[in-house]
Order: C-alpha cells, then structure tokens, then sequence
C-alpha cells in the first residue's frame, strides 16, 4: 500500500495529538474540579462564620456577606419572617430542604436563574437561633469561573496542536516537492537529458542526494561520450578499413609508376621524384600501421631520434616552401636514440611536426628542438607560432575525432598519443609565450634496455 511521507510524517503527529487531547482534558478537569472545589470552601467559610457568629443576621449584614462572597442568603426566621437578598420574592421555604446535602449538590430555580443551595444549621446560642438559613449560589457563576479556569489549558492544547498540524503539513508539502522535483529531474535523466539541476539553498540530506543525481548525470555524460567515441570508432574502422585497402593500392601503383619515370628521365628533378616517392612510401606504411593500431605491440629495437627528426623535416621541406613556413632546426651533438618501431615513431614525429606546420601557416614558423631530459628520457619538443587549439577542445586535445580543424576527423594526435604511451612515454603540450609547444618524451635505449632487463628478471624470479 502506498503511503505518502507526507501522511508518514501526519500520522505520529496524530497519535502525539491525541494523547496531547488527553492530558488536555484531564488537565481541564482537575482544573474545574480545583474550582469548584475553591468555591466550596470559601462558601463554607462564609457559612461556619454566620453559624458561629454572636450577632444578630438581617438584611443589612447578609448583603454584605454577599459582596464578599458572591452568593445570596435566605433566612426565614419566626420574628422577621424572611429575609434574602435574593431580588425575587418568590422562593418559599417549601422549596428549599432544611436537609440539604453538601454545597453545589442542590438545585433551586429563582425566577429566570438557576441556584446552588446549602442549609446552614445555626447553633441553639446564636441571636438568631430557631431561623433557617440557606446559602444559594448561581450556577452562572460557578460556571464562569470553571471556564476561567479551564480556559487557558484548552487554548493552549487546541492552538498548540493546531500550529503542530499546520507545521507538518507545511513541512510535509515542502519535503515532498523537494523529493518530486528530484523524481522529475531522475525522468528527464532517463530520457536523456544529463543537463545539471540547481541544487537547493537548504543544506541538508535531500541537497546532498541531489548533489549525487548531478554527479550521476555528469558520470552518464561522460559514458554517453565514451560510448560515442566507440561506436565512430567501430564505424569508422568498418569504413576506414576497406578504403585502406583501395589507397595501399592506389599509392602502390602511384609508386610504380614514379619510379618508371624516374628510371625513363635520368635528366629530371632527381630530388622531387625523391621526395614523392619517400612520401608514397610514407603512405603506405601509416596504411599499414592503421590497421595496427591498439592491436599489436611496437618492435621495439634500436633508433636514432635525430636522423627520425632529420627524416620528417626533409619529407616536409616541400610543403614548408610552399607555404612559406620557416623551420628552425639543429642536430643535437649528443647521441640520442630510442628502443621502439621505426616506423610507428616516424609517424609519431611526423605527427606533430606536420601538425604544427600546418598550425602556424603562411609565414609562421616552426621550431624543433631534440635534446635530453632531466630523468633520462630523450625530450623532443615543436613549437609553432599558431594560436593554438580552440578552449573548447583543449581538455581533450588527445582524444579520438577531437579536432579543431574543419578538414580534419581528430585522429592525428589520439594515434600519437597511442604511439607515444605504446613507447613507455607520452605526450603534452602547452602554451609557452605566444607559441603553442608540444612535447613528446621517450625513454632512452639505455633506460629502456635496462627496464625491459629488469623486467624479463622478475618474471624469470616469479
């Protein structure tokens, strides 16, 4: 059965009223009775007073009897007849019984009012003895000051639990809104929309839960994007995978044919056919690494850095001349080689470089520096004068189909990167001045020697 926490949170409140209901009216009967009972005793003293008083009772004296006591007096005495300060005539002693029980047990109507009366025995010594008097007290004013008694403890009880009610259901309504809204905002989460909610001002338990539905939605976007980033992935190898086979190809053929017209026209540009068929070659080996990507481990073996750096620029020399992009490079005199695949660092170096030619455009420049690290590790570092990559995807530069390019489909640097990491290294970038730098850092052969040393000897040991 369902049941509102709104009526969860009513529902003690009930039970608690009623017993509140409870000790409210008992508490206003002790207080009636208390009352009732204050009056009773004053009566009776005004009582034994005129039973055991030595001066004579007439009119004058029982008024002011009932000044003090706020009750009437009758006497019917054999020498004054009757004497009352009661303002009706009407009441015989017929009416009321010399044998009366206690005070405010008997009753006696007198014209429009209603009495409480007593027979007050005088004693054989009283001026006045052989007279019956009777004290006769209105049962309005008993009444009165029951209610002035009761009164106070009934207001309290009644508007205590009435604000109690009132605030739990102001309370209730609140809690439950709250929870609604976080319902809704679960539904549009399932429908798809990760957007974050405007967490409540109250700190308390239910800002806390919607601090963790927001951190849910933030966890699904980011495994929304995940899962996209396969399924491009999946599509695009389904795709990339047979248009690779029709450019190895084309390229091979491209490569033959360069190759018969160099061997047909001794005399030509030596050095350009040089140049395409370098590139063609270049071609078909990032073909072949296409399909190697994240499946194969790299072959590692000794390479040199310098002469892979040495290799990228003159393949890019053409272009830079073309587009009027100066390169700054100088061999480093030190020796600095790498254990890797020559040709997935080739890729990698090429990677970087190309992209920071094409960064820096029409008279920029690009700045090549390889040298070693501080920790052993061979630093190659490319500066170019570009603007850098957009704010919006810099966080995820090295991301697959992250790109800034309107041409490009951002899988450049994510291939690096895989390269890179494949390599026991990494890569970053970074913004230094006005340039934009990307750093590549490899372990050098003989850190890397030693390492893979290291770790064949542990295996062995285990």
């Amino acid at each position: 059965m369902r049941l509102s926490i709104r009526y969860q949170l009513l529902i003690p409140l009930v039970l608690l009223l009623a017993g509140l209901v409870a000790v409210c009216a008992w508490t206003a009967y002790a207080a009636a009775e208390q009352a009732r009972q204050r009056i009773a005793t004053q009566i009776e003293g005004i009582a034994q007073t005129l039973r055991d008083g030595q001066y004579p009772l007439n009119r004058h004296v029982l008024d002011q009897m009932k000044g003090l006591s706020g009750a009437d007096f009758v006497m019917f005495d054999p020498n004054l007849g009757r004497v009352t300060t009661l303002p009706s005539e009407g009441i015989t002693l017929a009416e009321l019984e010399a044998d009366s029980g206690p005070l405010l047990s008997q009753h006696v109507r007198v014209g429009e009012e209603k009495y409480l009366y007593k027979h007050v025995p005088l004693r054989p010594t009283h001026p006045n003895a052989g007279a019956g008097l009777f004290v006769l007290y209105p049962e309005a004013n008993l009444r009165n000051a029951v209610w002035q008694a009761v009164r106070p403890i009934l207001f309290l009880g009644i508007s205590g639990g009435l604000a109690a009610i009132l605030l739990t259901l102001g309370v209730g309504h609140q809690l439950v809104q709250r929870i609604r809204n976080l319902e809704q905002r679960t539904r549009v989460i399932a429908a798809g929309d990760f957007s974050p909610m405007p967490l409540p001002q109250r700190n308390d338990e239910l800002r806390d839960l919607a601090q963790s539905v927001n951190d849910m939605a933030a966890k699904l976007t980011l495994l929304q994007e995940t899962v996209s980033r396969a399924e491009r992935m999946r599509l695009f190898g389904q795709v990339a995978s047979g248009l690779a086979h029709q450019l190895r190809n084309g390229v091979t053929g491209a490569q033959l044919a360069v190759q018969l017209h160099e061997q047909s026209c001794r005399g030509g540009d030596a050095e350009a056919l040089d140049v395409a068929l370098r590139q063609l070659a270049r071609v078909a080996a990032d073909l072949q690494r296409f399909f190697e990507i994240g499946n194969a481990t790299p072959q590692r073996g000794p390479c040199s850095m310098t002469q892979l750096v040495n290799d990228v620029v003159d393949l890019l020399t053409p272009q830079c001349r073309h587009g009027r992009v100066e390169v700054q490079w100088e061999e480093p005199s030190d020796t600095l080689d790498v254990l890797g695949d020559p040709g997935r660092l080739a890729h990698l170096v090429m990677n970087v470089i190309g992209n920071a030619v094409e960064a820096a455009g029409p008279g920029g420049g690009v700045e090549v520096r390889l040298e070693p690290g501080k920790s052993g590790e061979i630093r190659l570092a490319v500066l170019d004068t570009g603007t850098g990559p957009p704010s919006a995807i810099a966080a995820r530069l090295f991301e697959p189909f992250v790109t800034g390019k309107s041409e490009g489909i951002g899988l450049g640097l994510a291939v690096a990167k895989e390269v890179a990491e494949a390599h026991g290294g990494r890569i970053s970038w970074h913004r230094e001045g006005n340039r934009t730098c990307f750093v590549i850092e490899l372990p050098a052969a003989a850190s890397a020697e030693q390492e893979t040393e290291h770790g064949r000897q542990t295996r062995v040991a285990h």
